[in-house]
Formats: structure tokens, C-alpha cells, sequence
């Protein structure tokens, strides 16, 4: 790839190149916008709550959850299994890794609270014992949680495709 920038794939398929101009791949590309885009949605979703509108706000932040899965999915963890992982033990050694198993690591935290979040707020699946009382402290913690992978994740997009140094 240009600029030592990795080949993103999606589902074992090299991707095309990106539209942002910035070398990276159409997938690279379309993550980032969405991720933005599904990080502005948390935003709308958490004023649902405050406007006490439970329902939309329930639907907004399940939506975003599940696309953000199938985003893991389908960019992110073959992305990741393909440049990172091969190098796993040695990953601190250069910021291209660093960033990329960090922002990992944190948008899998994320991603499980966030679906244990909805298994307590919208199923009753779990039993009682396992659910949480607090739901403002746990939702607020997830919001903050998500942002912070969130501007890791353009942390991450910045050191692997815009400046990829060492």
C-alpha cells in the first residue's frame, strides 16, 4: 500500500481505495465516517433520554450497537487480525500497533458493555442478581467509554493511514 499504509480487507477481499484522500482503503474510509456518524447518534440518543422519550432513545442506541457490530465485524477485526495480530507480542514497540491494540482493546469493553447494557435495559434475559440498579452511572459511563474509543479509533485512522511514521 501507499505510504506503508496496511490493506485493510473486508471478509479476506482487498478493498478498493478510500475517497477521503488520505491513502487509506474504501472500508477504512467508510468506518471512519460511520463511526462519526454513529457517535453523533449516541449523542441524539442520550437527549432522547433526557427528553424521557425511553423508547426512541432504547431503539437510537440498540441501532447503533448492533451496526457498530457488524462494522467490527466486517472492517475492523479483519483489519486488525491481518496487520496487528501477527505481530501481537511485539505491538508496543511501534505507535502503527500501539494505537491499533489499544483502541481495540477499548472498543471491545465498549462493545460488551454496551450489549450487556441492552440485555439488562431490554430483555430479561439475565437474572436479577446480574442486573444493574444505576442505569444513569452505567449509560453515562458507556457514552464516555464510546467516545473515548471513538477518538481513538481517529487516533488509530490518523497513525495508519494520514501519518504512518513507525
Amino acid at each position: 500500500m501507499e505510504n506503508g499504509a496496511p490493506d485493510c480487507t473486508m471478509l479476506s477481499f482487498p478493498l478498493t481505495e478510500g475517497f477521503l484522500g488520505t491513502g487509506a482503503t474504501f472500508g477504512a474510509d467508510l468506518n471512519l465516517i460511520v463511526q462519526i456518524l454513529m457517535g453523533i447518534a449516541l449523542l441524539a440518543g442520550g437527549l432522547l433520554a433526557k427528553r424521557k422519550l425511553y423508547t426512541a432513545h432504547g431503539i437510537c442506541q440498540t441501532t447503533v450497537l448492533l451496526l457498530n457490530l457488524l462494522m467490527i465485524a466486517l472492517v475492523m477485526w479483519p483489519s486488525f487480525h491481518e496487520q496487528v495480530s501477527p505481530v501481537f507480542p511485539r505491538v508496543f514497540r511501534k505507535r502503527y500497533y500501539t494505537v491499533a491494540t489499544i483502541h481495540g482493546a477499548l472498543g471491545l469493553a465498549a462493545e460488551i458493555l454496551g450489549l450487556y447494557i441492552v440485555m439488562v435495559a431490554g430483555t430479561n434475559i439475565l437474572p436479577q442478581r446480574l442486573c444493574f440498579k444505576r442505569w444513569k452511572l452505567w449509560m453515562r459511563a458507556e457514552l464516555m467509554l464510546w467516545s473515548i474509543v471513538l477518538f481513538s479509533g481517529v487516533g488509530t485512522y490518523y497513525a495508519w493511514y494520514i501519518a504512518p511514521l513507525s
